[in-house]
């Protein structure tokens, strides 16, 4: 058994991997241990990459209208969480909103439909979009999350220019059934490895907090290493209500970080992203965070609100890392004072502002577009109005017609969401501003904030009025 996680880190840099039993006596790290952890995490993904992130941008293809049961999703069946429903984007519409994000600097761009999988006739929807994309942008790499493939639609995905497929294993296999019943385990299994035959490289990970043992999370992420999983999302349960998970708050901005970290150790060389939930519940410890993970989605979730991408480019710069394929931005001052930050605030045009480095396809807007993150509206609100909310006189696009300036142009609106250099909510702002003060857990050992996920009345990324 190792001495403490440097060392292990050491031993595992030097071709030894962790066991199981290794990984649990990480995940069981007390809180005082916690940055040891962190740091030894920290020397795995330095290794590996750098101190780079990869950006990722969400289009939701299709919301809604899934006749599955997920426990998790509030896009499941009979779910009574207030989302927006539409069926398919138009390969044009969904390569406008791809765009967005690309201006952002997101080098991936993943296209997701909700359902339990493609019928031929969808999957013919995605290639024409994929085939538009990859015209206008080549070196973009796309990755399709379409659910459950049948025999042949992978290889017709790789043939159309899809680089990857996600399909999360979720949980542990001995966990699966409590949170599913309208399809398998091994039904998710199948399709990562029909994408792996079809030379997709394989997208796969979990969602944490969904009532499992530490010792079923250790299972899935040894599952998800068997798998070969290129890249490994780990989401953290946002409990919708409407959903049988509502109400389940196991995490705390402690546990999550912990979380990464074993996943870091179990998965070196893995490309780990910090995906949905992570401003709710990693809150403000999401810049440490990105000192072991080395990918996040840019802009809202497919049905929830993430963090403004402006927040998430400066949290990026302000942590010392830059976006995967962009340069150091010489006009970003490291030591610059309160005087000059504050001259990037709501007075300064959109155009002026260079401070946030972004990936080469940003052209000119490089500092003054960020959109929201992975499955968002993104549309342009002033700060008094909530956003995925539409106001009068608000909702409007800016110049370019892309919600990632929207973010930017509106400035100091992005800085009142979040106080500067700590990624909070506005629920959590206003819940520590009103003295009230977070609950705490009857053993005294955690304690957490009860939010609602703020759920979009808008499309993923998009702008575009319900159709179904």
């Amino acid at each position: 058994m190792f001495k403490n996680p440097a060392e292990l880190a050491e031993r595992v840099l030097a071709g030894d991997p962790v066991t199981p039993d290794e990984a649990l006596e990480l995940l069981h790290t007390d809180d005082p241990g916690m940055l040891d952890l962190v740091a030894a995490a920290a020397r795995l993904r330095r290794e590996h990459f750098g101190m780079t992130v990869k950006v990722n941008y969400l289009v939701n293809l299709k919301s809604g209208l899934c006749a599955e049961d997920c426990g998790y999703c509030s896009q499941r069946l009979n779910s009574g969480t207030d989302i927006l429903k539409y069926s398919w984007l138009s390969p044009e519409k969904a390569v406008e909103q791809a765009e967005y994000g690309i201006r952002g600097g997101a080098s991936r761009v993943c296209l997701v439909a909700s359902g339990r999988g493609p019928s031929n006739r969808e999957v013919g929807n995605v290639t024409r979009t994929v085939e538009a994309l990859k015209e206008q942008h080549p070196d973009v790499e796309v990755c399709a999350c379409l659910g459950l493939l049948k025999d042949g639609q992978a290889e017709t995905l790789s043939g159309a220019g899809v680089d990857a497929y996600n399909h999360n294993l979720n949980t542990a296999e001995s966990h699966y059934e409590s949170i599913c019943s309208t399809h398998t385990y091994q039904d998710r299994v199948d399709t990562v490895e029909r994408a792996k035959d079809a030379g997709l490289s394989p997208c796969s990970g979990l969602i944490v907090g969904m009532r499992e043992t530490d010792e079923q999370l250790v299972e899935a992420l040894f599952a998800l290493r068997e798998l070969g999983s290129d890249s490994v999302p780990v989401n953290f349960l946002m409990p919708f209500d409407g959903t049988p998970l509502a109400g389940t708050w196991q995490l705390s901005p402690q546990k999550c970080l912990k979380i990464l970290s074993v996943v870091r150790f179990v998965c070196p060389d893995k490309e780990i992203r910090m995906a949905g939930g992570r401003e709710m519940h990693l809150r403000s410890l999401q810049p440490l965070a990105l000192h072991v993970v080395n990918s996040l989605f840019l802009g809202d979730y497919l049905t929830s609100e993430g963090q403004a991408a402006k927040a998430d480019l400066d949290m990026i710069a302000d942590a010392g890392f830059t976006v995967l394929g962009a340069g150091p931005d010489p006009s970003r001052d490291r030591h610059a004072g309160p005087a000059d930050v504050q001259g990037s605030g709501a007075e300064q045009g959109a155009g002026e502002r260079t401070t946030t480095p972004c990936g080469s396809a940003c052209g000119s807007a490089a500092g003054s577009a960020s959109g929201d993150n992975a499955a968002s509206d993104g549309e342009s609100a002033s700060a008094d109005v909530p956003r995925g909310e539409p106001a009068e006189g608000v909702g409007s696009a800016p110049e370019d017609g892309s919600p990632i300036a929207g973010d930017l142009a509106r400035g100091g609106a992005a800085a009142s969401s979040a106080p500067t250099g700590a990624a909070m909510s506005p629920a959590l702002a206003a819940l520590l501003g009103s003295g009230d003060g977070p609950e705490q857990d009857e053993d005294d050992t955690r304690v957490r904030v009860e939010l609602s996920p703020t759920v979009r009345r808008r499309g993923a990324g998009t702008s575009v009025a319900p159709n179904a």
